[in-house]
């Protein structure tokens, strides 16, 4: 596996090895113990999520304020544009925002630390995204920042306006939102 770091501190993308032939193609999607070497993160992961979205379906962006979770995401079917923008205040990227294109080609994923808030929009007819958690789903301690919010400026590859859930288009922008210290 390898190791590429973005412009956001703790914001980072793995891409594995792929070993394949005229039969198909095998790689170790996760290892705990390499992944500790590589990103030197003690991650424990207690939760596996898997989503399914149609062309343009926009989804975030969500965190929690308490039971922070850190998130490793990638894509088994289609293509997404996955961002994270940094909501620790003390951080010099506070406000900052980052996106990598994963696929199921591309087979990377992103490690994404608490902290952060997480979207991403399909741009493939549909996408299957999982990410694993270190902590668990806590509804009363779910935030989102709107998608759209001018202050951060996310350049999202969008044609048309984004499929958003009620939830999504009613979040806080990022003046008015709920932050880490």
């Amino acid at each position: 596996m390898k190791l590429v770091e973005t412009r956001l501190p703790g914001l980072l993308i793995l891409e594995p090895q792929v070993f394949g032939d005229a039969r198909g193609f095998f790689y170790e999607s996760f290892n705990q113990r390499r992944f500790q070497e590589l990103t030197g993160i003690a991650a424990n992961f207690v939760q596996d999520n898997h989503s399914r979205s149609a062309r343009n379906v926009l989804r975030g962006l969500h965190y929690q304020i308490r039971q922070p979770q850190g998130k490793l995401v990638r894509v088994i079917a289609g293509e997404v544009f996955d961002v994270a923008v940094d909501l620790r205040r003390s951080s010099a990227t506070f406000g900052q925002w980052a996106g990598v294109t994963l696929s199921a080609e591309n087979r990377r994923q992103l490690w994404i630390p608490a902290g952060f808030a997480h979207g991403f929009v399909v741009t493939s007819e549909a996408a299957e995204f999982l990410y694993k958690t270190t902590d668990y789903w806590a509804p009363e301690h779910e935030r989102g920042i709107r998608w759209d919010d001018p202050a951060i400026g996310i350049e999202w590859p969008l044609a048309t306006a984004p499929l958003v859930s009620a939830k999504d288009a009613a979040a806080s922008l990022l003046t008015d939102a709920e932050v880490f210290a």
